[in-house]
């Protein structure tokens, strides 16, 4: 699976097979070059998690109130 493959993924997706690397990890059973190019794959699944989990955050951190009171979301807009 390529970068524009994991960059599509949704959250759940990459957490999911991020746990499945860590654990074929844990066990040693892969051959060492086999283990590092599973290594750098879960390193781009941990920060493609990393990424999603901050835009969520800044989301939930722009919610605002409007004239009323009444809360409502605003989309966080970075530049």
């Amino acid at each position: 699976m390529s970068d524009e493959a994991i960059a599509k993924m949704s959250f759940e997706e990459a957490l999911k097979e991020l746990e499945a690397i860590v654990a074929q990890l844990e066990r040693g059973e892969a051959p060492l070059e086999e283990s590092i190019s599973i290594y750098e794959r879960g390193a781009k699944l941990k920060a493609h998690c990393e990424g999603k989990l901050k835009s969520a955050q800044l989301k939930v951190e722009k919610i605002v109130l409007d004239g009323q009171g009444a809360a409502g979301t605003q989309d966080f807009d970075a530049g």
